[in-house]
């Protein structure tokens, strides 16, 4: 007896472990804003890294059972909109927000293509914001509270969240229930904000082309498009990085301070760009000062879904 309940556990576990980790395509009934791809453009999955992005989708990882808090974050991994960082800016980031009871889904959003779009410029938007549409709709199944569903992005995924988190009262998904795409808190890494003068530009020449006009720039210049209603936010970035210019969250950091928006940053004198989790020039851990932001904010205390 004791052998066939353990069977059933491990099996049980398995299938557990295995779901968590299975992606789930965002669009079942078909892919907006999209063009037939051509024969060429081939979705690659391969050593950490996603390209040409045709299916995007959410991969879930819940936190051990009675662990979870009833938060969510959707995780945006960067890439300078031209690939995306899976494990390191993704999977890696879910399991460690899973440790204090966050449950996290990796989004694999499109790539900005003229090939497979008709608009490139609102394809990853529409992915992000429908993961937060799709998040709230399964919030009770999943034992998610909708008022704790926040995203987080690494890079020029720290731009996708940014424009998540002010671009949210133009909704670029179909949405007849009126779900609210906005979300409830960015966290934000080393991410590009303006398409200015500091912007990265590849990831800005990959979003609105090469010849963006000054008020396609403007739109995607997030520090531009903060309100008091732009959710509070969580801003990690090195001062010596060479590819973001730190200015970059200095001025997302400043407009929210005008706009009276609660934010929290935390600047280190070194440690480059794209470090992830780990900032191999310090013995600080950014996760622990996020840890505590949450917490601070109540997002890692127990609720249930509504």
């Amino acid at each position: 007896m004791k052998k066939i309940f353990l069977a059933t556990a491990l099996i049980a576990l398995s299938f557990r472990m295995f779901a968590q980790e299975t992606p789930i395509p965002l669009y079942p009934a078909g892919v907006p804003n999209s063009k037939p791809a051509p024969a060429t453009y081939v979705e690659k999955i391969a050593n950490g890294s996603g390209s040409m992005v045709t299916d995007p989708s959410i991969t879930p990882y819940f936190p051990e059972k009675g662990k979870a808090n009833g938060t969510a974050i959707i995780v945006c991994p960067g890439g300078g909109y031209l690939h995306l960082s899976m494990i390191k800016e993704g999977a890696d980031i879910a399991k460690k927000f899973n440790e204090i009871g966050v449950t996290a889904f990796v989004l694999k959003y499109r790539l900005p293509s003229d090939q497979i779009m008709v608009d490139k410029t609102i394809g990853p938007l529409q992915d992000a914001q429908r993961a937060i549409q799709l998040v709230r709709q399964r919030a009770a199944e999943w034992g998610i509270d909708p008022a704790k569903v926040g995203i987080i992005g690494f890079s020029a995924g720290g731009h996708l969240a940014s424009t998540a988190g002010t671009h949210f009262d133009k909704v670029v998904i179909d949405n007849p229930n009126n779900i609210s795409v906005r979300p409830d808190f960015m966290m934000l890494m080393y991410p590009v904000i303006t398409f200015g003068d500091l912007a990265h530009k590849g990831s800005r020449d990959n979003l609105v082309g090469k010849d963006a006009t000054p008020a396609m720039i403007d739109l995607y210049s997030n520090e531009k498009q903060v309100t008091a209603n732009t959710p509070i936010t969580f801003i990690v970035q090195a001062e010596d990085d060479k590819t973001v210019p730190v200015q970059n969250s200095l001025m997302f950091y400043e407009a929210e301070l005008k706009a009276g928006v609660k934010a929290e940053m935390l600047i280190y004198p070194n440690g480059g760009h794209g470090f992830g989790l780990n900032n191999k020039t310090t013995k600080d851990q950014w996760f622990n000062s996020a840890a505590n932001w949450l917490d601070a904010n109540g997002l890692l205390m127990a609720t249930t879904a509504k």
